[in-house]
């Protein structure tokens, strides 16, 4: 199992650094656009709430990507804050054989 040492950029980086900023829209704006409440893309781009299944169609559609550009992101990211928190990882049950 190979351990992610650099922390991925998160979802919420990625919507704030690479979509709203370069297009000159607010969260404000992509709220109103998407039908959602402002706290919810503020939590994302803050990195305090996860981008789920609904969000990641709902953000596909706007900015043109796939449902899984975001969920892959944000996977990336509890994956990375999961090692963190396991201090041990169970050893394996059974050998994998080379094939």
């Amino acid at each position: 199992m190979k351990i992610i040492s650099r922390k991925p950029t998160s979802p919420g980086e990625i919507l704030n650094e690479e979509f709203l900023v370069p297009l000159g829209l607010t969260q404000k704006q992509l709220a109103d656009h998407i039908g959602c409440d402002i706290k919810v893309i503020n939590r994302i781009i803050n990195g305090r709430t996860s981008v789920t299944a609904e969000m990641a169609l709902k953000l596909a559609a706007t900015f043109k990507t796939t449902p899984d550009f975001w969920l892959n992101a944000q996977k990336a990211m509890d994956i990375y804050i999961a090692t963190r928190r396991l201090s041990k990882l169970p050893t394996a049950l059974i050998s994998r054989k080379a094939g």
